[in-house]
């Protein structure tokens, strides 16, 4: 199949493109279209990843019935036929890689939660002996456990370009302390059930991040969830602490990008097919040991 790198849905208006998803509005309502872009080092890449965006949202999908009596989320429809008239047209485009979801405020802040030591926090350990201004104990290693999960909140910037991790008190600053409380307890709440969830698959939830939004008087999750793009899976059969360990996430296209000596300024690189057919894999399979099913692309 060839990948969907851009998408233009005549007479739907388009509000917003990210670095994966397209965002359209449909009456009052949403719909997030996952295309089959990747990014890597604040930049689309000039390669896609045929069926990406399936596996993303149907892996979210997964993960919103699962976690539908720890908290409410935005999702309306999934089935396409049953979409709005007026997205007739686009059926073949839209099935199985977009949603119909509620139009919620979004909270300006990223809902990051670590239960291990790794990526940027493990260099922040390094350099400080603390995750996030959060002081640890000394001797640590790369990939190990956290004493406890940590909820460590990040800003998102204009385009969401940049993420700047915050203290707990700045969100609370920016956010308000009692919806700051709020989310940080959703948070963790998910992390626990998802990381419980990922171990019984044979997989270690290293880290992930969420992002809610606010409908009347309810908080929601939204966007996507859990999946390979916003989280951290690592193989537990294997798992090494004292270094970096082997992930499903795009770990495996930044070690790619770094070997080339890419200097991380536009125009972003294309990759190799050997590349693509292997990230594709590492995508399908996280998709199959977290739900119990093969998906088809």
């Amino acid at each position: 199949m060839q990948p969907v790198l851009q998408t233009q849905l005549d007479g739907i208006p388009r509000l917003a493109s990210g670095k994966v998803r397209d965002l359209y509005a449909v009456g009052d309502d949403l719909l997030l279209l996952a295309t089959d872009r990747i990014s890597a080092f604040d930049h689309v890449l000039g390669s896609g990843i045929p069926g990406k965006g399936i596996v993303l949202t149907q892996l979210s999908l997964f993960w919103f019935e699962f976690l539908e009596h720890t908290v409410p989320n935005h999702l309306i429809l999934t089935e396409v036929d049953a979409f709005p008239e007026a997205l007739a047209p686009f059926r073949d485009l839209l099935r199985r890689r977009s949603m119909l979801v509620k139009q919620a405020a979004m909270f300006p802040v990223e809902c990051v939660v670590r239960g291990y030591l790794s990526g940027s926090g493990w260099k922040d350990y390094q350099a400080t002996g603390s995750l996030c201004g959060i002081a640890l104990p000394p001797g640590l290693r790369e990939s190990d456990p956290l004493p406890e999960p940590l909820f460590t909140p990040a800003s998102k910037s204009q385009g969401g370009e940049h993420d700047e991790n915050i203290s707990f008190a700045a969100m609370c600053a920016r956010i308000g302390p009692e919806d700051a409380e709020t989310l940080r307890t959703l948070s963790l709440a998910i992390y626990g059930r998802a990381a419980e969830h990922a171990r019984q698959c044979g997989l270690i939830l290293a880290d992930t991040k969420f992002e809610f939004g606010r409908v009347g008087d309810v908080i929601l999750l939204a966007d996507e969830v859990l999946t390979p793009d916003s989280s951290r899976y690592w193989p537990a059969e294997g798992y090494k602490p004292g270094g970096a360990q082997p992930s499903f996430d795009k770990q495996f296209v930044r070690d790619y990008l770094e070997q080339v000596r890419w200097n991380k300024q536009a125009p972003a690189p294309a990759l190799p097919a050997a590349i693509i057919e292997k990230t594709q894999a590492n995508y399908l399979e996280a998709y199959r040991l977290l739900t119990g099913r093969a998906l088809s692309l």
